[in-house]
């Protein structure tokens, strides 16, 4: 095992800075939900009861608490798959069986790196959905249905994501010095691609969606997309009252084959002119480019990552200061992909910011093309409905929460012109 270096102790800081960080805005995002427990914000004193305001506020602590637990167990593992020498012990018994450093090798490595997070994770995600969910009557998942999702994921995953790994192993190896530009050709094709079989192929798998069966509602939505100019290839009802009570609406797909999803949990809930008014709000995405701006926002992301990722892989300090004597192209990913998220969490706030100005630019679309006064009635139940707590911790906010906090939204609607 190499003996500590410059790097190691900067990735120590790191990650000690991070989890440090993580847990204190957990503490005070409990701290700040719990204080503010008994009484009902001004703003929905009229439209939200104290039992149903203190269900979030139980609901928000029960999360973070799960949450900080997950970060503890999440550092721990980063710890030992790298410092702690596992990552190279796998590599080892790895080479064994497989042509040391080859493209099998590596693919083999990847995997067991993520079967080993998965099987990590996957106690917290049976808690979240069979202890908190449930607690709290959201959780409408089976068991079985659980398993069969599970077996679902991990067979999807595999028939898309085997081939990936061994592209871009291929491509690391052969493409000489510009291969991150090769990955990055590639990881933009696989995105693409996934954006454009979601709502056929992969969606499917799990939820049933049919078309819109009420006439007036449809009329009514039909009138809104014709007032927005957007053109869909259908609208379709999602039974997501299968998996939970928890209520949604989304666009999906691109160009021609996009599509309109409403949760049936949502359509049970809400008047159809509030139906109208969550739809404009979605609509008001499409047409400030949203997904598209994300999208490049990702694709350039990736491109200056990999890019630094070009730099770091032929580099000894960088194996070295992670405990790992056996430099490989595998592995220098596997380890850049473990570690990155530590140097990048302090720009989360920026990422979240640039997320609540979406929505606060949809929010605006949806007041010019529908009632602003029934986005107002429609947020105040889906707050009340998801159990989404309405006094937020505001640092807390700031570094996770990618939409705006209730009171500052419902604020802006309210002094919205009617349309």
């Amino acid at each position: 095992m190499s003996a500590p270096n410059a790097f190691t102790w900067l990735f120590v800081a790191a990650l000690a800075a991070a989890l440090a960080t993580r847990l204190w805005l957990a503490w005070r995002q409990i701290r700040h939900v719990r204080a503010h427990r008994d009484s009902v914000p001004e703003t929905f004193a009229a439209a939200i009861p104290l039992a149903a305001h203190q269900k979030a506020a139980d609901y928000s602590v029960a999360k973070t608490r799960a949450g900080a637990v997950d970060t503890l167990v999440g550092a721990a593992a980063l710890l030992a798959l790298t410092l702690g020498g596992v990552l190279e012990r796998l590599s080892d018994q790895w080479a064994r069986l497989l042509e040391p450093q080859g493209i099998w090798h590596g693919v083999a490595l990847v995997l067991s790196v993520v079967v080993l997070l998965s099987a990590l994770e996957l106690p917290f995600t049976v808690y979240r959905i069979f202890v908190i969910e449930a607690r709290f009557g959201f959780n409408r998942i089976t068991p079985a249905m659980f398993v069969a999702d599970l077996a679902k994921q991990a067979l999807l995953g595999a028939l898309l994501g085997v081939p990936l790994v061994v592209l871009v192993l291929w491509l690391m190896a052969r493409m000489g010095a510009w291969w991150w530009l090769y990955v990055w050709l590639a990881w933009m094709g696989f995105n693409l691609l996934v954006l454009l079989i979601y709502p056929t192929f992969i969606a499917p798998l799990f939820n049933k969606f049919s078309p819109l069966s009420d006439p007036a509602l449809a009329g009514r939505i039909e009138a809104l997309l014709a007032r927005c100019g957007f053109r869909s290839k259908g609208l379709y009802v999602m039974d997501g009252s299968k998996r939970s009570s928890h209520g949604n609406a989304y666009f999906t797909g691109f160009g021609s084959g996009k599509r309109i999803v409403l949760f049936d949990t949502l359509l049970a809930r809400l008047a159809p002119p509030e139906v109208e008014a969550v739809l404009a709000h979605e609509l008001g995405h499409y047409r400030r480019h949203h997904v598209w701006k994300r999208v490049l926002l990702m694709f350039a992301l990736s491109l200056a990552l990999l890019w630094v990722l070009g730099r770091l892989i032929g580099e000894a300090w960088f194996y070295a200061g992670l405990h790992v004597s056996t430099p490989g192209t595998a592995t220098a990913l596997i380890l850049f992909v473990l570690v990155l998220p530590v140097f990048t969490f302090f720009v989360q706030p920026l990422t979240s910011l640039y997320s609540r100005k979406h929505e606060f630019e949809a929010d605006a679309y949806a007041a010019a093309h529908a009632s602003p006064a029934d986005l107002v009635k429609a947020l105040v139940k889906l707050y009340q409905d998801n159990a989404a707590t309405l006094t937020p911790d505001p640092v807390h906010s700031a570094f996770y929460d990618t939409h705006p906090p209730a009171a500052r939204r419902i604020a802006r609607l309210q002094q919205a012109p009617a349309s």
